[in-house]
């Protein structure tokens, strides 16, 4: 086998989110690192988390109470040990924040330690740390800054990563060396050669045609992983935010749950509370009950939205504790202080993905995945509201810690990889082509395989889907590259896989919830549903 001797990094992290980012900076400290980013540097899903990240803090919590929450919202499915694993490192995980420079929200008069813990859904205590309503703006803030300072990090913004460089060993094991990334300005592709690999790419809600996530989650992450053979499970827990706010300039801005809370109301438009008859924690119920339940009484009323109440607290108090969500409201026409606004569903959070193990690593050698990317079993079949920050903080931690360790022992140098050759490949002259393809995923998607799914909706979308993949398929290798054609690829592969992974599960559990087997079925169901390339 020819050796390639040039290396461009000890590691190459793809994604800039919380995840990505915790991996880079303990990672700058062993390494050279290479951070690729889809757009610039602060625009992650990380960025667009309002509420927080639940961490048991408070003498009054415990990390039993945190674990058995977790459980209870993931319906079943929820590795025990992920979740006790990950739980317990929330704190150390927090302090990590805190030492890189996140200001979270203190109590007025309390001590150091003394934050302002918030409660959401599902939760039995308060226990989530924010900033004000922009929790993730400021970890990204924090991240950033401290990335920066850190001459062995090279970020390499509007980047896209289009497939990993895999090799195989003699033995026939896959090897990922680093990765094929797109220079989007020029649209020339450049292979980035790694000693380890993190895929920490976030969502892929744009796969759906509401959502509460940035233009650049089109989960790349769990496509080229798919593509190079990994394991990819339980994409059929698509979580939907149950409140987005119902405007057509808004594009599905996030009412977040914490409003909930802290008192607020979910009612019809004639101002009839709706959510006891669904569940006897009302608004605080976990967000798949609440998610339906929304969805319910607008299918049953012919209705384009519900209203979000929370004018009967303190007007002070709303504004300084969602500062940004009521000033974001103000500019839609709607006071928080003064009477309801309009929210609707939207999908918003990834419960399935590449399938690792407690240390990130997926089972291809140098190859680890954290952050929403992922699936650790944390979730199961329901996220519990401000895990998600605490897993990709944990998972990033703990994916340096083996890396670490991988890195101190590896002696192997990697294949020599061809530079990236377009072929016989033109420039595209016909972009209705591609838009007409993303435009039609998406509907689908939203139409048949969102809140509410049956047989016949799934199997009329999955031929749908493999038709459309097969079109794109062509049309790919016979274009140049650019970033929507990699994104409508990856968006195409993602939603074949949320599709397959629904009809394999014939039950309603959590997040998925069909008309044609509408119980859980622990006796037949209670496991992972897992899908790779080669069948």
């Amino acid at each position: 086998m020819n050796l390639d001797s040039r290396i461009d990094s000890d590691f190459l992290v793809i994604g800039g989110g919380i995840a990505g980012l915790i991996f880079a900076i303990k990672a700058a400290e062993i390494g050279s690192v290479t951070v690729l980013t889809k757009a610039a540097s602060d625009e992650a899903n990380t960025s667009y988390a309002q509420g927080g990240i639940a961490s048991v803090w408070s003498v009054d919590d415990s990390f039993e109470s945190h674990i058995e929450d977790t459980l209870r919202a993931g319906a079943g499915l929820c590795d025990r040990t992920a979740v006790e694993t990950i739980v317990r490192d929330g704190p150390d995980a927090v302090r990590d924040l805190i030492a890189f420079g996140a200001n979270f929200t203190r109590i007025e008069g309390g001590g150091e330690d003394e934050y302002d813990l918030g409660r959401e859904g599902g939760h039995s205590h308060r226990r989530v740390l924010h900033a004000q309503d922009l929790t993730g703006r400021e970890i990204m803030r924090a991240l950033g800054e401290a990335a920066r300072a850190r001459p062995n990090i090279r970020v390499l913004e509007n980047h896209v990563a289009v497939d990993l460089l895999i090799a195989r060993t003699a033995g026939g094991a896959a090897q990922c060396w680093g990765a094929y990334a797109l220079e989007k300005s020029s649209r020339s592709v450049r292979k980035i050669v790694a000693r380890t690999t993190l895929l920490a790419t976030g969502g892929a809600g744009k796969v759906y045609l509401y959502t509460t996530n940035p233009e650049i989650a089109s989960g790349d992450g769990v496509a080229i992983a798919y593509r190079a053979g990994a394991p990819i499970a339980n994409m059929e827990f698509y979580q939907f935010h149950p409140t987005c706010l119902y405007h057509p300039a808004a594009k599905s801005f996030l009412i977040s749950e914490a409003l909930r809370g802290e008192g607020a109301i979910l009612r019809l438009l004639d101002g009839t509370p709706f959510m006891k008859r669904y569940h006897p924690d009302a608004e605080l119920a976990p967000r798949d009950v609440v998610a339906r339940a929304i969805d319910s009484e607008m299918k049953r009323l012919g209705l384009d939205c519900v209203h979000l109440d929370i004018s009967h607290r303190d007007p002070a108090y709303i504004r300084a504790r969602f500062p940004n969500i009521y000033q974001r409201c103000l500019g839609y026409g709607f006071d928080l202080t003064a009477g309801p606004i309009p929210v609707v569903p939207a999908a918003h959070y990834m419960c399935g993905g590449v399938m690792t193990d407690l240390n990130a690593r997926t089972p291809i050698a140098r190859l680890y995945a954290a952050g929403e990317a992922a699936m650790t079993g944390l979730h199961g079949a329901n996220r519990l509201a401000s895990n998600s920050l605490l897993e990709a903080a944990v998972m990033g931690r703990r994916a340096f810690a083996d890396a670490r360790l991988q890195l101190a022992h590896d002696e192997g140098a990697p294949p020599a990889f061809p530079e990236w050759n377009p072929g016989a490949a033109i420039q595209s002259e016909q972009r209705v082509l591609i838009t007409q393809s993303w435009d039609e995923i998406r509907r689908l998607m939203w139409n048949y395989v969102g809140i509410v799914r049956g047989d016949r909706r799934l199997e009329r979308a999955l031929r749908r889907i493999q038709m459309l993949r097969e079109e794109i398929h062509s049309y790919y290798w016979d274009h140049l590259l650019d970033s929507d054609l990699i994104e409508l690829r990856n968006l195409a592969t993602v939603a074949e896989l949320v599709v397959r992974c629904a009809m394999a599960r014939k039950e309603s559990r959590g997040l998925h919830y069909t008309i044609d087997y509408p119980e859980r079925d622990d006796a037949r169901c209670l496991r992972n549903t897992i899908l790779r390339r080669d069948g």
